[in-house]
């Protein structure tokens, strides 16, 4: 390979040598992605099939539920299949194709859930209008712009990322193909341009965490001046979940990706991209059905129907 070249293919970060190591990684990996298979799929079709789900929280648990099945669906079956034949290839298409789709799912997430943050607010703050507010055509709206902007912001960082020459090799210090390992490989300076594109979006993206932090705070001050203690917890059921979500996924997000270089290491990368790219579609389901009474009948009953 020239020195301002892009290479024919990527090499990935394999987890270890040892081929015993190897197959319990594939293992692990593959009860993870099954049980977020089955939890988010679940969700998914008791949203669907039960009409009294059909509420603006639900739709937008449901388009959740659909991004967080795309993002692990991204990642992990790649990392199973290089553990079981004992490869880190990974063509230089798949690798670009790898990178947009984990990019537009996330950044469609981070919208999501920021939306879904607005929604519990204009439910426990302005409960008298939230059926003005949240109508299903603005729902729709919404969600779409939540999805356009994600996939805009993925064309803008992965055409930018993927137009740098490259001169430091084609070892990618991670399982999948990331923004920030790629960009480590870009010859030197050349790589500032997306830096600065990252940086942008950095910014947008704490005006969304504001946002959220502002619409929280409002909504623990509205649950706290309840009276009935019954209406506490609901509010209260509804809120933690999703706030438990959102500081998972952002933190990991925003360190894995705002880091100094200094704090880098294949422990670190690794241990950030499991907590934001494989955890999340996975424990989701559970932290959002362990403390809502409505969905977990719901699955219950789905449950039910499929077991006769």
């Amino acid at each position: 390979m020239s020195n301002s070249t892009f290479p024919i293919e990527f090499l990935l970060l394999a987890f270890t040598d040892t081929r015993e190591l190897q197959l319990l990684h594939f293992g692990l990996f593959l009860g993870i992605y099954l049980a977020a298979l089955l939890g988010n799929g679940l969700i998914l079709t008791a949203i669907a099939c039960d009409h009294r789900l059909h509420t603006p929280m639900y739709f937008f648990l449901l388009n959740l539920a659909l991004l967080d099945l795309g993002s692990i669906s991204t990642t992990v079956p790649k990392a199973m299949a290089n553990s079981l034949w004992d490869t880190r290839a990974i063509s230089c298409t798949g690798c670009a194709t790898q990178t947009f789709l984990l990019v537009f799912f996330i950044s469609a997430e981070f919208y999501l859930l920021t939306i879904m943050a607005y929604d519990r607010y204009i439910a426990i703050c302005k409960p008298l209008h939230y059926g003005t507010i949240m109508d299903s055509r603005t729902c729709v709206n919404i969600v779409a712009a939540a999805w356009g902007s994600g996939f805009l912001n993925t064309v803008l960082h992965t055409a930018n990322t993927f137009s740098l020459p490259l001169c430091q090799g084609n070892a990618v210090d991670q399982f999948f193909c990331e923004i920030p390992q790629i960009l480590k490989l870009s010859c030197s300076d050349a790589y500032l341009r997306e830096v600065g594109l990252v940086a942008v979006s950095a910014v947008l993206a704490f005006g969304c965490f504001v946002f959220l932090v502002l619409s929280y705070v409002q909504i623990f001050r509205a649950v706290l001046r309840i009276a009935p203690e019954h209406d506490q917890h609901k509010a209260f059921s509804t809120c933690l979940p999703h706030l438990a979500v959102v500081s998972l996924f952002l933190s990991t997000v925003f360190f894995a990706y705002l880091k100094p270089p200094s704090m880098s290491s294949s422990s670190l990368n690794l241990v950030l991209a499991v907590l934001y790219s494989v955890v999340p579609p996975a424990v989701n389901p559970l932290i959002y059905s362990m403390r809502n009474q409505e969905l977990k009948d719901a699955v219950w009953n789905l449950m039910t129907v499929f077991q006769k």
